[in-house]
């Protein structure tokens, strides 16, 4: 294996611009203003305390440690970039009678309302190690960030002084340390270790958590590059790897392969749990601060705030403001655009790849058109293409050979269908937290799925909700799959 000096510049780019929605996932949330509720209490994401602050909350961590698996050669170089934000606190200062300045808690100039906020500087640190520096007991590298206060003056409507915004940054130190060992077996595989810490000293004691963040690092996490080295997956490894990859220990961190799908040389971990060779969709319009979120349900939502709500936000934060001006002047086809996207459509029953969908086409000569009551086409009227018997392929009528109210399972032993009574005991492959409050509970059957793959599907209800005749109407229900549910007696 050949070592390159460099990473492809378009696949750093694009790990790049996932890491940037994670640098700023939750930094401000909709409606986009200090006083709303869930902006009281931010950045929750990938937050390293300095060690002081372990006397307030002994569960909030100094340090982020990420395990991985590598092959490259004996001569590639690592090189760690490690980003994260550092709090930028704003006060709000009018001039006085006198010529100075004392806080307020907001300020008109001109036509910008300013108002005091905790803003963020974006930071980066990087640290490099040869394979044979990392063998042989790994590497320290420290550093700092400055801290340090500007001012910004604010001019009134005349053109005259109206007072000035000041920018306070505490100083950070910390230190990223890595380090590898050799796995054993014939591979020659590496597990690789990259630590995060955070070394601060606050200049005074720490009472609460908005006394911490301000010399915390804020959305931690890491770009891992091996030039012509190669990550395994962490999520999906080879076979011959993958004991070796369960015992990676990561704290704070979820390793994952970035850039696009062919490129092995850049592992991206982040705070945040994502798959490998995650993208930024290309029919997102810009930053919303809330990656989790539907970008066309946000910013539909974000279009119903009223002008006094816009202007709150604005004041707020400068990014909010930018955000504002950009959704406030979308055109109508990025919002359509944002509607939905099709990766790929295929045929029921065909593999991936190049596929049409099966259109409705006019029965054969004789052959009845619909049932009765239904339009034919003597009436004008295209008929339904289920009664037809040419019902699209992603229609449930489509398959006569399929019905979920009658379908059944076998689950040990015991005939499972609608009307069934089962306990819900959700499997390791679900990750959704909410499943904690499942997990025992009673509910009852009230479909059997089957997708184009086979596979059984129990649309559930659990027993003891109180709104489940609402959910039922709505036909909202739980999937659980055949081996996370335990039957409590056939179904009649």
């Amino acid at each position: 294996m050949k070592s390159r000096d460099r990473i492809d510049p378009a696949h750093l780019e694009q790990a790049r611009q996932v890491a940037d929605a994670i640098l700023y996932e939750g930094y401000l949330l909709y409606p986009y203003r200090a006083s709303a509720q869930k902006n009281q209490e931010r950045f929750q994401f990938g937050v390293l305390m300095p060690p002081a602050y372990r006397s307030v909350d002994e569960h909030e961590p100094s340090a982020a440690q990420t395990e991985c698996v590598l092959e490259c050669a004996p001569d590639a170089t690592v090189t760690v970039v490690a980003r994260f934000l550092q709090v930028q606190r704003r006060t709000v200062l009018a001039g006085s009678a006198t010529g100075g300045f004392r806080p307020v808690g907001s300020l008109q100039a001109g036509e910008i309302e300013h108002t005091p906020w905790d803003e963020a500087a974006e930071c980066e640190q990087q640290a490099a190690a040869s394979i044979a520096e990392l063998l042989s007991g790994g590497t320290e590298t420290e550093f700092t960030v400055p801290g340090g206060t500007e001012h910004e003056d604010l001019t009134g409507p005349g053109g005259g002084p109206a007072g000035r915004l000041d920018r306070q940054r505490e100083p950070l130190h910390g230190v990223i340390r890595l380090s590898a060992e050799r796995m054993p077996g014939p591979y020659g595989a590496l597990r690789l270790r990259v630590v995060l810490e955070n070394r601060t000293e606050p200049a005074g004691p720490l009472a609460r958590r908005a006394d911490g963040l301000p010399y915390a690092l804020i959305a931690a996490h890491c770009l891992i590059a091996v030039p012509g080295g190669r990550f395994l997956s962490m999520t999906a490894p080879p076979e011959w790897a993958a004991a070796e990859v369960g015992r990676c220990v990561n704290t704070g961190t979820w390793p994952v392969l970035a850039g696009p799908a062919e490129c092995t040389e850049l592992m991206l971990s982040s705070p945040v749990i994502l798959y490998d060779h995650a993208e930024i969709a290309a029919e997102s319009a810009g930053q919303l601060f809330d990656s989790t979120e539907i970008d066309e349900i946000l910013t539909l939502r974000t279009l119903t705030l009223t002008d006094d709500e816009k202007r709150a936000a604005r004041a707020t934060d400068p990014r909010a403001a930018e955000l504002l001006d950009r959704l406030d002047h979308l055109p109508p086809e990025m919002i359509e655009r944002m509607h939905g996207a099709i990766r790929y459509l295929n045929p029921a029953g065909t593999p991936p790849g190049p596929g049409t969908v099966p259109e409705w086409a006019e029965p054969p000569q004789g052959q009845p058109a619909g049932r009765e009551g239904q339009p034919s086409p003597e009436d004008g009227v295209a008929p339904d293409p289920v009664v037809a018997g040419q019902a699209p392929w992603w229609d449930p009528g489509a398959d006569r050979s399929v019905s979920p109210e009658t379908d059944h399972v076998m689950v040990e032993g015991v005939r499972v269908a609608r009307g069934s009574r089962v306990r819900m005991c959700p499997g390791t492959r679900r990750a959704d937290a909410q499943d904690l409050f499942l997990t025992g509970r009673t509910a009852l059957v009230e479909a059997v799925l089957f997708d184009v793959d086979g596979h059984a599907h129990l649309a559930l209800l659990p027993e003891d909700d109180p709104d489940a005749d609402i959910q039922r109407g709505q036909g909202r229900f739980l999937y659980f799959a055949p081996d996370e549910i335990e039957p409590l007696g056939a179904a009649g």
